[in-house]
């Protein structure tokens, strides 16, 4: 019956019927997955599980997109009414600008594009699945429907799939449902199809899907389906452009050149309306005037939030720094919170055994090894030497190695004593559990009464001593009175003192039915073995590193499975916090607590001890819903749910780290905090490199209108032509604008606090600098051009001085744009920067290329100069780089 309504029922209804049903619509098994012929028709059947993806946007695409802007609009206006008054050269050379615009914009947006594109591009992800009854990695787009797939924590889910087991099984399903709270999984059906047909997503709690993680216990699942058949495939598919989303620094770039058309406009309708006033001729008063506005409004404004973007990107890719979006380049700069995972990233991560405590000597010692042999989830092969080779995590390969050298075979007793059953840690459970059915000696060990199992237990040795009524001895086994409850506490709390990890070890070997194996009640009654302490070498220079990261503003929190005497101890050997005690807070004080009181609390906390991969991830919710910007380190499976919730998720180390590096942000190849310091060093210069190239941009185009307001205003000599003006915006603004963005980091930047993520990249106070520069570059080229008129009259020669003095002075400001605080002969000097000075090389070269070109002369309506015009040029040209330069300490909006 229930066979043949799996055939009527739609895909997405899977969760209404029986596991047993679904294995054997899709002919498979809930224990050995689909066998290999299976899995190879399956691929047949249903193709490769990718998702589609979209195209990036074609090359005429990017072109066409630079002329669909305002400021075009506005050129093309103009040439047009060039091309009505008979002005075909001025028409010709206005499109012309406007082809050179476009051409600079194509090749730094296509160039941009190619750096997003190949940050999308990532590892070929593994998933864990059952075939023909072994458990092997497969590529993730060679999974089809009805594969066992394997669900442990830090693993993202390849397909849609019906939960087939369950041992405390979580998921984050934020990807789908925008939920982040984990969400408990369970094998059984929901309800019958008359009254949940239409059950949602997000309640459907024997379902796991696509691209969501798994964030606490272990289970299974059975394939349903693949590539973009799933939920996620799905929801890829409407998406209609591959086009990447404007990063929150661009979006505010577009809504400021916005206000800046409106508001160059608004001035432009005011210089025409005085010219006209004054006698000019409506038509060329127009067509300055809209040539004015396209001077006056920077709009590269958004090409230069990108491209900037872009090459931070590269020079930290230069540096080992690898960066999977650009809006983790803004990021950076703005993160207040950093949360240091203690292990790998603080540490080693290499562990070893330090210290063994058991009850007597040699026989309590093997049988405690024996145990940690049995209870770990690390993998063994034997060697061709013989020795066995261990993959898993450091604290159970240092466990295994510690049983070898005492002379035990791992491998061999770990076929003794095969596996029935294993309960991972997890926050509800706060140790790890395996069952072993025992070796059967001369009598058998299989009765009536069930099977001779051996139960063992590892974790913190406050829960596993809390589950145990006797303690090993020996051979023998006595009760465990309260006063050894208490020297087992001390002899705890002495280790852990001394900045070492301990783990408690129990065991209990009786008679279990089968079906008792189905869930980790039979965790009583156990027999303490001892405790075993490791060390992990803590980094070199990380204490170092720490204070780099206070003195910058950010609050550092480590985070670590330890218990809190352990935390303690290496927090204050690498001081967490240099102004008061350090706060630590344990795992289960952290559960006990409601949201409100967490967000009171968390923001003082230094070090989170004995924490989950669940508690990583509320601690990271609840700083980001105080409003903090938290990055987290980390490079194991256990950090995975925490990095991809993280504003900054910041992966440590080179290589594939069972999908760590899917979920991060930033990759930290070398695996050096050094390097990490490096990255928040490049990610708040970029950020600053954007604000200067954007002050810059305001502040010269802010001169020209005031420039050339003031001159139609008094009605002395003529405005700057209309060639003179696209010239000068050419020239002026490309090459500085661009160079700013390769600025080196001050050395100073990681002395001040992170910015406001919230504030606008031109704050208010910023606005009275960019007016007073804007007002002194005028001024002063208008003071040449007073020269000129007394010199020469109204004439080609005054004009000539003033589109110099103009536009040299213009390219000397991007000097005093380099820092907004630090004069240029400040002490120690700002950190050279060879592109800048080429630009302003290049810049002036071509300004003085129409000096000697006769034809370039004419079109821009210069005559030539005597060296005494050329004297004032100069003078006035650097006047206001002295003045602007003197005046930071005492502008508004300066930070020094």
């Amino acid at each position: 019956m229930q066979a043949s309504l799996s055939r009527e029922l739609p895909q997405e209804d899977w969760h209404l019927l029986e596991v047993p049903t679904v294995v054997t619509h899709f002919e498979t098994s809930p224990v050995t997955g689909l066998s290999e012929a299976g899995a190879i028709a399956s691929l047949a059947r249903h193709g490769h599980n990718v998702l589609p993806e979209a195209k990036p946007r074609a090359w005429l695409e990017i072109l066409l997109a630079q002329f669909i802007t305002l400021p075009v609009a506005l050129l093309t206006a103009a040439a047009g009414l060039s091309l009505f008054t008979d002005g075909l050269l001025d028409a010709v050379v206005i499109m012309g600008v406007v082809g050179i615009n476009a051409v600079i914009g194509y090749v730094t947006e296509s160039q941009s594009e190619k750096i997003i594109h190949a940050l999308k591009a990532r590892e070929e992800p593994e998933t864990s699945v059952v075939r023909a009854g072994k458990s092997q990695k497969i590529a993730t787009a060679a999974v089809v429907p009805g594969d066992l797939l394997v669900l442990k924590v830090g693993s993202f889910v390849a397909a849609d799939a019906r939960v087939a087991d369950s041992q405390g099984l979580t998921l984050n399903e934020a990807a789908l449902t925008g939920e982040s709270r984990p969400v408990e999984k369970t094998p059984q059906p929901l309800n019958t199809p008359q009254s949940n047909a239409e059950l949602p997503l997000a309640e459907r709690r024997n379902m796991v899907y696509k691209g969501t993680l798994v964030t606490g216990g272990q289970g299974s699942a059975i394939a349903l389906a693949t590539g973009p058949n799933t939920e996620l495939g799905k929801i890829q598919q409407m998406v209609d452009s591959a086009t990447a989303a404007d990063t929150p620094l661009q979006s505010q770039l577009n809504r400021l050149g916005g206000q800046l058309v409106l508001l160059s406009c608004g001035v432009c309708a005011l210089v025409f309306g005085m010219g006209a006033l004054r006698g000019y001729g409506l038509l060329p008063m127009l067509k300055v005037s809209i040539s004015l506005a396209v001077a006056a409004v920077p709009e590269g404004l958004p090409a230069i939030a990108t491209t900037t973007l872009a090459l931070g990107i590269q020079e930290m890719r230069r540096r080992k720094i690898f960066i999977r979006t650009l809006a983790a380049v803004e990021s950076l700069g703005a993160i207040e919170t950093i949360c240091l995972d203690k292990t790998g990233t603080i540490t080693e991560n290499k562990m070893a055994v330090s210290d063994v405590e058991t009850e007597d000597g040699e026989e309590s010692l093997r049988k405690l090894m024996q145990v940690a042999v049995l209870c770990s989830e690390a993998q063994l092969e034997l060697e061709t030497s013989g020795a066995p080779a261990v993959t898993g995590s450091a604290t159970e390969t240092a466990l295994i190695e510690k049983a070898t050298a005492l002379g035990i075979d791992a491998v061999d007793l770990r076929l003794q004593y095969p596996r029935l059953a294993s309960y991972l840690r997890t926050a509800a459970h706060p140790v790890m559990t395996t069952v072993h059915q025992v070796p059967r000696p001369s009598a058998e060990t299989v009765t009536d009464a069930g099977v001779a199992t051996l139960t063992a237990v590892k974790g913190s040795p406050k829960a596993v001593l809390a589950r145990c009524d006797r303690i090993q001895q020996g051979n023998q086994q006595i009760l465990l009175s309260d006063a050894d409850r208490q020297r087992i506490t001390s002899l705890n709390q002495q280790l852990a003192s001394n900045a070492l990890r301990v783990l408690g070890f129990a065991y209990k070997q009786d008679i279990t039915q089968p079906e008792e194996t189905a869930e980790p009640s039979f965790e009583n009654h156990l027999v303490w073995l001892g405790l075993v302490g490791l060390s992990d070498p803590i980094r070199e220079g990380v204490p170092d590193f720490i204070t780099a990261f206070q003195q910058a503003g950010i609050k550092t929190v480590m985070i670590t499975g330890d218990q809190s005497p352990t935390a303690r101890a290496i927090a204050q050997t690498l001081n967490m916090n240099a102004h008061t005690d350090i706060k630590v807070m344990d795992a289960t004080e952290l559960n006990s607590m409601s949201s409100k009181a967490r967000q009171a609390q968390l923001d003082r906390v230094d070090v989170f001890s004995r924490v989950s991969p669940t508690n990583k991830l509320d601690i990271v919710q609840t700083l980001q819903s105080a409003g903090r910007i938290v990055a987290m380190t980390g490079d194991g499976i256990n950090d995975t749910p925490a990095l991809k919730t993280a504003n900054v998720g910041i992966a440590m180390g080179s290589g594939t780290h069972n999908g760590v590096h899917e979920v991060a942000d930033v990759v930290i190849a070398d695996n050096n905090l050094k390097t990490l310091v490096d990255a928040l060093s490049r990610g708040r210069t970029t950020y600053l490199n954007i604000r200067k190239s954007v002050h810059f941009l305001l502040s010269t185009n802010l001169s020209e209108i005031i420039v050339m307001a003031l001159i139609t205003t008094v009605a002395v000599g003529s405005p700057l032509t209309v060639m003179q003006l696209l010239w000068l915006n050419l020239v002026t603004d490309i090459f500085p604008g661009l160079a700013l963005a390769m600025e080196p980091p001050e050395a100073d930047v990681l002395s001040q606090p992170p910015r406001d993520p919230h504030e606008q990249i031109i704050k208010t106070s910023d606005l009275g600098r960019i007016a007073l520069e804007a007002m002194v570059i005028s001024l002063s080229a208008l003071s040449a051009y007073s020269y000129g008129l007394w010199r020469y009259g109204p004439s080609l020669q005054a004009g000539t001085i003033l589109f110099m003095g103009l536009t040299i002075g213009q390219v000397l400001h991007v000097l005093s744009c380099r820092s907004e605080h630090k004069r240029l002969w400040s002490r120690p000097q700002l950190p050279a920067n060879g592109y800048l000075m080429g630009a302003i090389v290049l810049t002036l070269s071509l300004q003085l290329l129409p000096m000697i070109i006769p034809g370039l002369m004419k079109l821009l309506t210069l005559v030539p100069l005597a060296m005494a015009d050329w004297l004032v040029v100069a003078v006035f040209a650097l006047l206001p780089l002295l003045i602007n330069e003197s005046s930071k300490p005492f502008c508004v909006g300066s930070n020094k």
